[in-house]
């Protein structure tokens, strides 16, 4: 598994955008899309150093945001999602939402589980 990104909740993708602009060097800001699939609003910042940060807002963070708790999950890239699922349930993580196509991720499958280091997305590597 290779870091991918961190996802963080947001009540308004545009205002967090505004806010994280004061403080970052940002290199690269995806257009604001909705995915059907995964009941959100996105957004992908790419910083200048390449970290990238995803936004998320929706009826899907709702429940995190009541309770102000902003990140989200972590992601990690991995070249077989459903081997990688497979262990990581065996070590005592359970699916949280099966594999979907994922608009932002260019229609690549993710999932996401809960494990001990929180939520955590799985996005299928780039060929």
């Amino acid at each position: 598994m290779k870091f991918h990104h961190i996802g963080i909740a947001t009540n308004n993708i545009e205002e967090t955008l505004s806010k994280l602009k004061k403080y970052f060097n940002i290199k690269e800001i995806s257009k604001i899309i909705y995915d059907d699939n995964q009941d959100a609003n996105l957004c992908m910042i790419t910083l200048d150093d390449d970290i990238k940060i995803e936004l998320i807002n929706g009826k899907v963070v709702e429940n995190l945001l009541r309770k102000r708790q902003y990140l989200y999950h972590t992601c990690y890239s991995v070249k077989d999602i459903n081997a990688t699922i497979n262990n990581l349930i065996e070590d005592g993580a359970f699916l949280v939402r099966e594999p979907k196509e994922a608009i932002l991720f260019e229609n690549k499958k993710v999932a996401f589980l809960m494990w001990d280091l929180g939520l955590i997305e799985l996005v299928e590597a780039e060929d």
